[in-house]
């Protein structure tokens, strides 16, 4: 029963833990034609721009998430029915430095141009 406390205890402890106020940078590939199918032809990038931001909240734990226009363009690249299958994505948790800002830490995500997907796995990226 003792075991059975600590390991709640635990639990919520890494429930309530608020994300690390840290600068990091990670390179990510995001699957876009599993997050887009079924998806209507004419809302499927601006979907796009969405399904990243909120990959971006999830993987980051920043609720401030913001878009660079390079990531907007190549999104947009093919059309707004085509998006990409797969993209490269660069997120880089940073400090805010609006004194009045509601969060200390926001996201920027920014597009990584790569030739192949093939083996590429989640790097993270030193300053």
């Amino acid at each position: 029963n003792n075991a059975f406390n600590v390991l709640l205890s635990n639990m919520a402890e890494e429930r309530d833990r608020k994300p690390k106020a840290d600068i990091v940078t990670r390179d990510y590939t995001i699957h876009m034609s599993k997050r887009l199918y079924g998806v209507t032809f004419k809302k499927r990038a601006p979907r796009a721009v969405r399904e990243i931001k909120q990959f971006a909240v999830k993987t980051m734990k920043t609720s401030d998430v913001r878009i660079d226009t390079s990531l907007n363009k190549f999104v947009f690249s093919q059309g707004v029915k085509n998006v990409p299958t797969r993209i490269r994505v660069r997120l880089s948790r940073r400090r805010n430095e609006d004194e009045d800002a509601k969060e200390k830490l926001y996201t920027l995500i920014s597009h990584v141009d790569v030739k192949d997907f093939k083996g590429l796995q989640t790097e993270t990226v030193e300053a």
